[in-house]
């Protein structure tokens, strides 16, 4: 599993050498140092500046730009400080003991803030965070992108901005609510389901509601779209096939499969008995899970960005705005249980598009496994989280029945040029065209695919019938048969 930090985790033991290199790499958003005897306010405002961010380590005995290690004269002073600061805060921050460790015969006091708190911690009534390794204050959107993130307040429950009961489609209202045995009263199933709230009395749909019913949800979200886009190599390129999808949720995951569909490529699987089989790149349950979770998952409240599907020659990616929600971190991500929008979760279960509620990356980790494929990659980048699905190699190595024609004794072939070979020993494959070959590796020009087969032709392997696009290959008999 990758991680985004390539430091020692806070709760990682650590030796001076660590520390050192740390410190050598300066100050940043997860590591920040004071010198021995700051007070308690200092030490509070640095506590809560991580806690309030991505988690952290502090330093204490290290001081000046460049962070020279001066250590602290009374440890357990220290210690005791740093948890006065710590219960200062409002709420109190409840962090793990601080440790100690002899640098030179300095030692140095390591405060260890992790990562994924569960409230916004404020110093006297202010809130601050940390921008660019130093502690800044926090304006007004981000305590309130904070409070979405951390589960405190909840984007999706609050009435949608503008909407009306005119703007859900109650066709599909009635038909989820019929479903889930809540009859006709489809008012009543989708105010207790949280996707209608009443303000001043009046009812009126939530932010959920409009998303997961809502006859045009993009028109008041309109970053809340799913884009699809099929790259010809492993970059993004000037060639591909795009699709932006809208609707409501469920249409987009809908959709999304069958974007998947007709754009993930066929891998060919030639097994010991020389049987051709097709099989999408990827295990399309696995591509599509990662959809759900993201369209599930992801954060509604920031806009200007959406979900985005990329499917490159070599990867898989699904990028989906926000990070990690609550207490869920890259290094506890298969075993944390947290929902960011469960009103969401909830229905998209009760339509049958999550099979089991919390347990959706284990299956992806596992249908991967299945199929022989990279476990997959986690990472966060620039407020968003990001899942990469990489292929798994094509077969390399012919069977022990094709290695036993004597014409390959001595003989270098290429894994294209085994592969046609393994496909024309199957029972029943007589011939094989250059869009046969093609189809195994669709990454490859057609120039290299018809100079593969034309080379078997020159090794005596196969033999060529017809002309131009009616062209075909046979295997050519040995002079043992």
């Amino acid at each position: 599993m990758m991680r985004n930090d390539q430091q020692p985790l806070p709760g990682e033991m650590m030796n001076a050498d660590d520390v050192q290199a740390l410190i050598k790499n300066g100050r940043n958003q997860r590591l920040d140092w004071l010198a021995d005897g700051s007070p308690v306010e200092s030490i509070a405002q640095m506590l809560t500046s991580m806690a309030n961010g991505v988690g952290g380590r502090l330093l204490v005995g290290v001081t000046g730009p460049s962070g020279m290690v001066i250590g602290v004269r009374d440890p357990a002073s220290t210690i005791d400080r740093v948890m006065q600061a710590s219960l200062s805060a409002d709420p109190p921050l409840r962090i793990p003991v601080p440790q100690t460790l002899s640098i030179k015969e300095k030692v140095v006091v390591i405060i260890d803030i992790p990562e994924g708190m569960p409230n916004i911690y404020a110093i006297d009534g202010r809130y601050v965070g940390r921008s660019d390794g130093e502690i800044s204050p926090l304006a007004l959107r981000d305590i309130r992108k904070l409070l979405f993130e951390r589960g405190i307040a909840s984007f999706e429950t609050e009435s949608a901005d503008g909407a009306t009961l005119a703007d859900i489609d109650w066709v599909k209202a009635r038909a989820y609510s019929e479903k889930i045995g809540g009859g006709t009263d489809v008012e009543k199933t989708l105010l207790r389901r949280g996707c209608l709230t009443r303000t001043s009395g009046t009812l009126c749909p939530t932010n959920a509601g409009i998303l997961l019913f809502g006859v045009d949800p993009q028109a008041f979200l309109p970053s809340a779209e799913l884009t699809a886009v099929r790259f010809a190599g492993e970059t993004m390129s000037d060639t591909f096939s795009r699709q932006d999808l809208g609707g409501t949720l469920p249409d987009q995951i809908r959709r999304a499969e069958t974007f998947l569909r007709d754009h993930l490529r066929k891998a060919v699987t030639l097994g010991k008995t020389m049987a051709r089989s097709e099989d999408l790149e990827y295990p399309l349950e696995a591509a599509r899970e990662l959809v759900v979770n993201a369209v599930a998952h992801r954060d509604y409240s920031i806009a200007g960005d959406n979900v985005r599907l990329y499917l490159f020659a070599n990867r898989l990616e699904v990028t989906s705005p926000g990070r990690l929600p609550g207490p869920v971190t890259l290094a506890n991500i298969r075993e944390a249980r947290f929902s960011r929008n469960p009103v969401i979760v909830q229905v998209l279960a009760d339509l049958g598009f999550i099979e089991r509620l919390g347990y959706g990356i284990d299956r992806v980790i596992a249908l991967m496994e299945e199929s022989y494929l990279p476990a997959p990659e986690f990472a966060e980048v620039v407020g968003t989280f990001c899942v990469r699905l990489h292929r798994g190699q094509p077969p390399a190595a012919l069977s022990a029945a094709a290695i036993a024609d004597k014409r390959l004794q001595g003989v270098h072939l290429n894994p294209r040029q085994e592969a046609a070979l393994m496909f024309l020993n199957r029972e029943g494959n007589q011939r094989i065209t250059n869009s046969n070959l093609q189809s195994m590796y669709p990454d490859v020009h057609p120039e290299t695919i018809r100079r593969d087969l034309s080379d078997l032709v020159t090794k005596d392997f196969l033999e060529k019938h017809g002309q131009k696009r009616g062209s075909y290959y046979i295997l050519k008999p040995t002079h043992d048969s």
